[in-house]
């Protein structure tokens, strides 16, 4: 399936000379989701994922449903203060400074088999930071999967290690 002929593009947001990829357009569309929901499932049967894991708030959008349509758990990284139990903690760089994400200590168990996912493949600072999380609490980090990877922005030279699924890119 084309799937960017369901992505909009939006310039100047959320600042002038950004190109912005709006996935909402995409997730409007019950059967097109559903799609790409199940082509992303593929890549993570493949790498016999046990668990997904996914950062807030658009990992979510993705995270849950590819859990879901592989019938396996799902496991939330948030931001601090947004988790109830003990949680590790990562600081990481971002374009604009610096940012923390959470996991629950208890989430992911030594050896267990993790397919990490988000909607967007970019610089890499948030997915790896989440890599992180995982690795630092033993699981093995499968694959990455995203809906879109930007190319430019070189995420994936930051992803070497791992195996890298994206449903497009710009």
């Amino acid at each position: 399936m084309d799937y960017k002929k369901y992505i909009k593009s939006i310039p100047n947001f959320p600042t002038k000379g950004i190109h912005f990829r709006d996935i909402t357009s995409l997730l409007e569309i019950g059967p097109v989701y559903k799609a790409a929901i199940d082509e992303m499932a593929v890549f993570g049967r493949s790498k016999n994922a046990e668990v997904v894991v996914g950062p807030e708030a658009r990992g979510f959008v993705i995270g849950g449903p590819l859990a879901y349509a592989m019938d396996i758990g799902f496991v939330p990284v948030r931001k601090p203060g947004k988790l109830p139990r003990e949680v590790v903690t990562v600081t990481y760089e971002k374009e604009y400074g610096t940012d923390e994400l959470c996991i629950h200590k208890d989430a992911v168990r030594p050896g267990q088999r993790v397919l990490v996912t988000d909607d967007l493949l970019a610089t890499g600072g948030t997915i790896g930071a989440t890599i992180d999380l995982v690795e630092r609490l033993g699981g093995d980090v499968v694959g990455v999967a995203f809906l879109i990877e930007l190319t430019e922005l070189r995420g994936r030279e930051q992803l070497s290690d791992y195996s890298v699924f994206s449903l497009m890119d710009y």
